[in-house]
């Protein structure tokens, strides 16, 4: 039973409450996440997962993961594995129970016998062109097919022959016999089956007829105790033949679908089959390419578990159909890992600039605070030596107004160093481009020592030339600058992919220590943002993922 002090948050945990209440089912309340194996997750599932497993945790029930694979043409051991290990990443562990649509096969193909056995389903051989035509559209009714009064007889007898593959495929369906002028064009006799001959990656030819999702779904539910079948608001118009496919088929305690809105996301695509497209067209870098809003890239590009599950609750209820801005999930990120992970000195453009009056073979180790939100995560020493590189960015030969950093003949701090004077610029004789600064030092102004006597405008960062590593960073913006300019059919794929969603910068460097960083592992670095260590990087070769920058645009509650 229900602990009366459960807070009851939307009409979904209404609805439970209620039914537990009237003694609606003599069994534990479940409810289940029942994917498709043929892509990967993506946020949008994430939500959706959250919304079923909440309210079984809230409820003290179970909940179910249930591969819906019912479609031999499309599906593959590969996604189940992905949708298995991407929802124990997530936190929303269904433990032992997981489930297949394929092992109800037989209990599905009886129910099937049974409708036809009373009257509720018929063998219609109209071609799949026809039965589009005869279905009419939303302001006409559609018309009966020519097939629709065969006797229970020759419909059973056509429909084991359909099992028995005797027929080619497209050539008949079993339909429902339900009323072909109802205003819910889901009720216009839908198909309940059809023949498909191909191999099914879990029952392999054992079958070569397969239900439809309206068909399988329900009694899904029905065979695993679903007591509350949530999805999203595109499936309410179904919910009548939900209901139907139940009813007439005479189920005890029946789970009862009921609906949530549906999330799209600002700046990305969550259509699984555009998010196909890409990957196979190997247009991204496969499903797990960190601009794709799959848990796969999410999880690559440097998202925490934490950051997701925070950002969907945070979403709450959405009644109907709802756009949330990207920004708050990476703000979300970015309230996770500002007292948590450690930050780093990474120069991405790097510059050299020598220290002319700094000993040739003097190095020195100056105390730096790993995270100044967190003092309990300690300090690190960094090398501090004669040559060091810092920003391109950070120069200027001629500063504009209100230019702050390192100018000629100006000064400015190096962070938790000294302050250091730019007196000479190096430039390439062939390009003009800067190549090298030849800077001053004043060794009384060392960090940390109180030093009053003047003041920098500026404070900037830098590594040693001599301890510090290459790394490679990745820096991503939306892979598609106008989320609409998806659907647009004249233009290709690499047309509508924004050019700059992915930067790459190969000669950057960082503190030495970071050659030890584990993949996944996440830092602050400092200035340019929160990173993450790609798969790809290796011992020899470091390679970072800018998850979020550290600017948060995000204009909603702020933790």
């Amino acid at each position: 039973m229900m602990e009366e002090k459960v807070e009851l948050d939307n009409s979904l945990e209404k609805t439970v409450a209620e039914d537990l209440r009237n003694g609606a089912y003599n069994r534990t309340i479940c409810t289940r996440f029942p994917p498709e194996p043929n892509g990967y997750l993506h946020i949008g599932s994430a939500y959706a997962i959250h919304m079923n497993y909440a309210i079984a945790q809230k409820f003290n029930g179970n909940f179910n993961l249930r591969f819906d694979d019912t479609n031999p043409l499309k599906e593959d051991m590969e996604y189940v594995d992905s949708i298995i290990e991407d929802i124990n990443w997530l936190g929303y562990s269904p433990e032992e129970r997981i489930f297949y649509g394929s092992d109800y096969s037989n209990e599905i193909f009886h129910a099937a016998l049974n409708l036809i056995k009373k009257g509720k389903a018929y063998v219609c051989e109209l071609s799949p062109e026809q039965i589009k035509e005869y279905r009419g559209t939303l302001t006409e009714p559609g018309k009966n097919s020519p097939y629709r009064n065969r006797t229970v007889e020759e419909n059973l007898d056509l429909f084991w022959r359909m099992k028995n593959g005797e027929f080619p495929t497209g050539s008949h369906v079993l339909r429902a016999k339900i009323d072909m002028a109802s205003p819910n064009m889901n009720l216009r006799d839908p198909i309940l089956y059809r023949i498909i001959y191909a191999s099914h990656y879990r029952t392999g030819n054992e079958w070569c007829i397969y239900p439809m999702y309206d068909f399988a779904h329900p009694l899904q539910d029905a065979i695993e105790g679903v007591t509350h079948s949530l999805c999203s608001i595109e499936f309410k118009d179904h919910r009548p033949l939900y209901e139907w496919v139940l009813t007439e088929l005479e189920i005890k305690e029946a789970p009862k679908q009921r609906e949530f809105g549906r999330v799209n996301i600002t700046g990305v695509v969550t259509s699984k089959r555009y998010l196909r497209e890409l990957v196979l067209g190997k247009l991204v870098d496969g499903w797990d390419d960190p601009r794709l809003p799959t848990i796969r890239g999410l999880r690559r590009r440097g998202f925490t578990p934490e950051s997701i599950r925070t950002f969907v609750d945070e979403l709450g209820f959405v009644r109907n159909q709802s756009t949330a801005d990207i920004a708050m999930l990476e703000s979300t990120l970015r309230r996770e890992l500002k007292s948590k992970v450690n930050t780093v000195m990474a120069v991405l453009n790097p510059l050299k600039v020598t220290i002319t009056n700094y000993p040739e073979d003097k190095t020195e180790l100056l105390s730096m605070e790993n995270n100044p939100e967190n003092p309990a995560l300690g300090n690190r020493e960094v090398v501090f030596s004669k040559e060091i590189y810092i920003e391109k960015e950070d120069f200027m030969e001629v500063p504009i107004k209100g230019f702050k950093r390192l100018a000629l003949h100006a000064e400015v701090r190096l962070k938790g160093a000294y302050f250091i004077k730019c007196n000479e610029v190096i430039k390439d004789e062939a390009t003009g481009e800067i190549i090298e600064l030849r800077c001053i030092y004043d060794p009384k102004t060392k960090s940390g020592t109180g030093f009053s006597e003047r003041k920098v405008k500026g404070t900037i960062h830098w590594v040693s030339a001599i301890n510090s590593e290459i790394v490679e960073v990745n820096l991503f913006e939306k892979l598609f600058e106008d989320e609409t300019i998806v659907k647009d059919v004249e233009k290709t794929w690499e047309k509508k992919m924004n050019p700059n969603s992915k930067v790459t910068l190969k000669h950057g460097r960082i503190e030495s220590w970071m050659k030890d960083a584990k993949i996944e592992e996440r830092f602050q670095f400092l200035r340019h943002g929160y990173f993450c260590v790609d798969k790809y990087s290796t011992g020899e070769k470091l390679i970072c993922n800018r998850i979020v920058s550290l600017k948060d645009s995000w204009k909603g509650k702020k933790g």
